[in-house]
């Protein structure tokens, strides 16, 4: 794709070698050498003759008639009005074919049921460049200057404040440090523990794809640990020898269960008999439909919990904007961490995300997107019910995924390859099982649903494909 240059283009690097034979016979060379590399791409504006005659120093008629041979020759193309771009068709004889490495990672499909994206049609970029402009127009020159510390203070201030609200959390300001996203947190918190001598992380099992990876990058070592229709099986996890857990307690990773009451006092009971850590991600806990709001595990053990959040799932995943609410005991190091691995998330977009909090528009756009993901979940429902009564789906008590649990013995990786040959994306449930040591207990064949950012004619569309694979 081409870049679209509004203004007065870039310079164009171009060697001329005085001496070194005539120049108008080296400038066409470079430049035919420029289109084929691939320096310029097709359709893209060249620098007009007079600026290019400037920066290389040779008068403008040498390079009007470059130009005019390359023109001839079919590398390039003038029209009235748009200036000398490269020929499209000679830049895309010229290109090479995509390797493995350059291919999309992830193939465009009429339907993608992928986990974990919220409607990116929906983010509320009205509201957000109204707070961008108050952030702007408000902030001290300072803030332009590089980050110290955890961030923001005023960010950290509105999430702590909300968190103590919506989630019952117990933070203040001086227990948040503001990261670039969720992931980012991640690395800072098991780093953490590992340079505090924690060797052993139990991950849910099934969980979150690739927090194993993050661990091991980290210095720690992956334990999995079963998830049952209560949660994390929490005497699995005493059994493991872990001395810390990352789990989704309000709306787990991919089961859609909650941590029942029970199950979050035995876990906060073992983290205080193990001297352990609780890392809690509270990943889609604002969108819920059938039940009442499940507050934070940092509310019951702020000693204990190190609580996980972002906009990913609220926002978009492109805002990378996250926090950590740390113990005290913890904090400096997460704030040394991040110091020295960035030098912190931009400025102007953590005052804009705490303008938008504080404004009541972040809110307002929750509520909207609660009611889009509710139709958008009773289309599924129905849907299915429709075409395929005999199947159930379940976690659908919040969030924006579901589980679809096929028959016993059918091959949910099969169903997931010809559902794409079809061009619907799902995973099957076994994507999200932690590979290193391999479970070899039966487990039901399932496929993660993720209808955030998938409307509702594609919905039907993408169930009846799948009410038609499976067998």
């Amino acid at each position: 794709m081409a870049v679209r240059w509004s203004g007065p283009t870039p310079e164009l690097l171009i060697p001329l070698e005085r001496g070194g034979g005539p120049l108008t016979a080296q400038l066409q060379r470079e430049l035919r050498r420029t289109i084929r590399d691939g320096r310029l791409t097709a359709g893209e504006r060249l620098p007009s003759s007079r600026s290019l005659a400037a920066h290389l120093g040779v008068s403008r008629g040498l390079v009007v008639e470059c130009y005019e041979q390359l023109v001839a020759e079919g590398y390039l193309v003038t029209a009235a009005g748009s200036g000398t771009r490269v020929a499209r068709e000679v830049a895309e004889a010229t290109r090479e074919p995509p390797t493995a490495e350059t291919e999309e990672l992830h193939p465009r499909v009429d339907v993608d049921f992928e986990y974990g994206i919220p409607d990116l049609a929906s983010f509320p970029t009205h509201d957000w460049l109204w707070a961008m402009a108050e952030a702007a127009r408000t902030a001290p020159n300072a803030v332009m200057g590089d980050e110290h510390g955890a961030g923001s203070a005023r960010l950290r201030s509105v999430v702590t404040a909300y968190h103590r609200r919506v989630r019952a959390g117990t933070a203040d300001t001086g227990d948040a440090v503001i990261v670039g996203g969720f992931r980012h947190g991640l690395n800072l918190v098991f780093g953490a523990l590992a340079r505090r001598g924690v060797d052993l992380v139990g991950l849910e099992n099934p969980g979150p794809r690739e927090h194993d990876v993050i661990a091991r990058r980290a210095g720690l070592n992956p334990a999995p640990v079963r998830v049952d229709a209560d949660g994390v099986d929490v005497e699995a996890l005493r059994r493991s020898g872990a001395r810390a857990v990352l789990v989704t307690p309000a709306h787990q990773c991919p089961t859609g269960v909650a941590l029942t009451p029970r199950r979050r006092r035995d876990l906060i009971a073992w983290a205080e008999s193990v001297d352990g850590w609780i890392l809690e991600d509270d990943y889609d806990a604002e969108f819920r439909y059938d039940r009442q709001p499940v507050g934070s595990l940092q509310g019951l053990a702020p000693e204990r919990v190190v609580a996980l959040g972002s906009v990913s799932k609220t926002l978009a995943p492109g805002m990378r904007i996250g926090w950590i609410l740390a113990p005290p005991r913890l904090r400096d190091d997460l704030v040394r961490a991040k110091q020295l691995s960035s030098r912190g998330v931009p400025a102007l977009d953590q005052l804009a995300l705490a303008e938008l909090i504080e404004s009541g528009r972040f809110d307002r756009h929750l509520r909207r997107m609660r009611t889009v993901y509710a139709a958008r979940r009773a289309v599924l429902v129905e849907t299915l019910a429709e075409r395929r009564p005999d199947l159930a789906l379940e976690g659908l008590v919040a969030g924006c995924h579901a589980v679809l649990r096929l028959p016993d013995g059918a091959d949910e990786a099969a169903v997931a390859e010809e559902a794409l040959t079809a061009s619907v994306m799902v995973k099957p449930l076994g994507a999200y099982r932690l590979p290193d040591p391999p479970d070899t207990r039966p487990h039901r064949p399932a496929l993660v649903i993720g209808f955030g950012n998938v409307d509702e004619t594609r919905i039907k569309h993408g169930v009846g494909v799948l009410a038609g694979i499976v067998p």
